[in-house]
C-alpha cells in the first residue's frame, strides 16, 4: 500500500533535515514528528522515513524498536503510563498498573501498550519517569502525576471522561 505523507509532515520534516549536516543524524525527531502527527509509527511510515532519510527501513525500525516512547500500533486518546522502575515498584506503581488495568477490562499481566475496545484508553508501563522521590508516578497524555494512589487514579481517569 503507497504511502502519502501529508505535505504539512513534509513540509516540517524537511525544515527539520535543515539543522543536521547529516539526514541520519535527524532520525529521531523525523520519528517524533511522523509519530505526533499520526499518533504512532506504522510500517509505511518508517520506509517512508527512511526513503526521506536516504537510509534503508531496518535503520528507521531499529530506533522504533529500541525506544519505547515509539508506538508501532495506535493507542488510545487518553495515554495512561505508569512507571515501573525500583522506587516508583517499592511505592506501589504494580498495584497501580493492576488498578487501571482491572477498571478498564485489560490485562494487568501484561506490561506492553493495551488500548480499551473503545479507543478511548491506553495504559503501558514505561521506564523511569524521573520522579523517584514521589513514587508512584504515571503520566496521562502530558500531565505528570506523584505519589498516585488507588484513589487518585479514579480521580485522574474521571476527569478523561
Amino acid at each position: 500500500m503507497p504511502f502519502n505523507a501529508p505535505a504539512s509532515l513534509e513540509t516540517e520534516v524537511d525544515e527539520i533535515l535543515t539543522h543536521y549536516p547529516q539526514k541520519r543524524s535527524a532520525s529521531l525527531m523525523v520519528l517524533h514528528a511522523a509519530q505526533d502527527h499520526f499518533g504512532w509509527i506504522s510500517r509505511e511510515a518508517i520506509e517512508w522515513i527512511a526513503r526521506k532519510l536516504d537510509l534503508q527501513p531496518i535503520n528507521i525500525y531499529e530506533l522504533v524498536t529500541f525506544y519505547p516512547m515509539f508506538r508501532q500500533e495506535p493507542a488510545g486518546r487518553h495515554q495512561i503510563k505508569v512507571c515501573r522502575t525500583l522506587s516508583c515498584a517499592l511505592g506501589g506503581s504494580y498495584r497501580l498498573h493492576e488498578h487501571f488495568c482491572e477498571k478498564l477490562s485489560l490485562d494487568p499481566e501484561k506490561h506492553g501498550l493495551q488500548t480499551t475496545a473503545d479507543g478511548k484508553f491506553s495504559v503501558e508501563f514505561v521506564e523511569c519517569l524521573a520522579g523517584c522521590g514521589t513514587a508512584p508516578v504515571m503520566m496521562c497524555n502530558d500531565d505528570f502525576y506523584e505519589g498516585v494512589s488507588v484513589q487518585k487514579a479514579d480521580e485522574i481517569m474521571k476527569q478523561c471522561l
